[in-house]
């Protein structure tokens, strides 16, 4: 085992992929906070932006969406988050194309996730807020974004678990990550095919596993009084 480890860099694919895990899911969190503020917003407009960017991104394959950035955003529009000057400017480029991919995508996840958090605000508390003079951003920030993230503890957690499984298709625009170690294991050593597996499958064990159980104590201990 120790030995397939080190001819396929399986260490390093390990924190590629909490790398990877870790950026998404903070940029994913602040896009999909902002696209839930629209979502409850008063106004027709904004209300109408998030409904279309859930309804865009949720229903829009992930693989796609990763692929469209290096194709489309990089190979046709131009944008490199990387600096060329770097050595290891691909590595760096599509790592950071990757980590914008998965972002976007799973913003829309955490946005409903967030909209779900704010249906278990009873309603009589945004019309105190409103009561007591609070605007609508006064309101968000003081009453209703604080207990809605405490109300969304456990869909938010399902959401980054979900984008840490995820994370596997950014392999498909050549980023260094654990299910890209797993294609080389498949192609250049199958006689340790399952051992491989096996290794892989463990690693996403261990990713995973501790952060269920963090997010079932976070939700029991944070949960909202009623």
């Amino acid at each position: 085992m120790l030995e397939l480890i080190e001819e396929f860099n399986l260490l390093e694919a390990f924190w590629m992929t909490i790398k990877l895990a870790l950026w998404s899911g903070f940029f994913a969190l602040i896009i999909g906070t902002f696209v839930a503020i629209l979502r409850v917003s008063p106004v027709g407009i904004l209300n109408f932006l998030g409904t279309a960017y859930v309804n865009i991104f949720r229903n829009t394959p992930l693989t796609l969406i990763v692929v469209a950035c290096s194709l489309v955003l990089w190979g046709q529009l131009g944008i490199e988050p990387a600096s060329r000057d770097s050595a290891t400017f691909i590595a760096d480029l599509n790592f950071r194309l990757g980590v914008i991919g998965l972002s976007v995508y799973h913003a829309a996840f955490v946005c409903e996730s967030l909209r779900s958090g704010v249906n278990t605000i009873p309603l009589g508390q945004a019309e105190a807020a409103r009561s007591i003079g609070l605007t609508f951003g006064q309101s968000l920030r003081h009453v209703i974004l604080p207990q809605a993230f405490r109300g969304a503890i456990t869909p938010l957690g399902n959401t980054f678990i979900a984008l840490t499984k995820n994370t596997t298709v950014v392999a498909a625009i050549g980023v260094a990550e654990l299910a890209l170690a797993m294609k080389n294991i498949a192609e250049f050593r199958s006689d340790v095919l399952l051992l491989g597996f096996a290794v892989i499958a463990l690693a996403f064990v261990i990713l995973t596993l501790p952060t269920g159980l963090l997010i079932s104590h976070l939700s029991q201990r944070l949960a909202v009084k009623r």
